[in-house]
């Protein structure tokens, strides 16, 4: 199976609201969208922190996010153009920044085609949320994060899941 490692960003604001992106996959574009974290691919040449500030910018525009440790890292299967199956093997760094309104001036045309929304969350809203989320279990994930001291290590997820 093939496989692409992608740092993802738990993108926080001032006010500990998560960003979050609403899209669909390229493989199902007619389906119902679900939440994620910003983030992409890592590109070669790059290291992860060096592909999550790259996707920072990229995705929201903002300048002024500093990057903090990987907290969590999961892996999980997608499907891709061609209906075969991808393994996304996922680190997620925690950034905060001043929050905002995003830019969509870096978006690449598949962004722009298949991502729906992009909203700040608070956990409280993020808990209530009746639309899929992921990772899975993120307004947990994200409780632990707000309340104690962050994690020595980055916290393994679930095992790979197919979606």
């Amino acid at each position: 199976m093939r496989e692409r490692p992608t740092a993802r960003v738990v993108l926080l604001d001032r006010q500990d609201r998560i960003l979050l992106m609403k899209g669909r996959l390229p493989s199902t574009p007619d389906a119902p969208g679900a939440w994620f974290t910003i983030g992409g691919g890592i590109e070669p040449g790059e290291d992860v922190r060096q592909a999550a500030a790259r996707e920072i910018v990229e995705e929201t525009g903002f300048t002024d996010a500093v990057l903090g440790p990987q907290v969590w890292y999961g892996e999980i299967v997608l499907s891709d153009r061609d209906g075969r199956p991808l393994l996304f093997k996922d680190h997620y760094l925690l950034a905060r920044c001043a929050g905002g309104e995003i830019s969509r001036l870096g978006w690449q045309a598949l962004e722009r085609e298949f991502i729906d929304d992009v909203r700040w969350w608070t956990l409280a809203e993020l808990a209530a949320c009746a639309e899929p989320v992921y990772p899975v279990g993120l307004a947990g994930l994200l409780a632990e994060l707000l309340s104690g001291p962050l994690p020595k290590t980055p916290r393994t997820l679930g095992a790979p899941t197919q979606t």
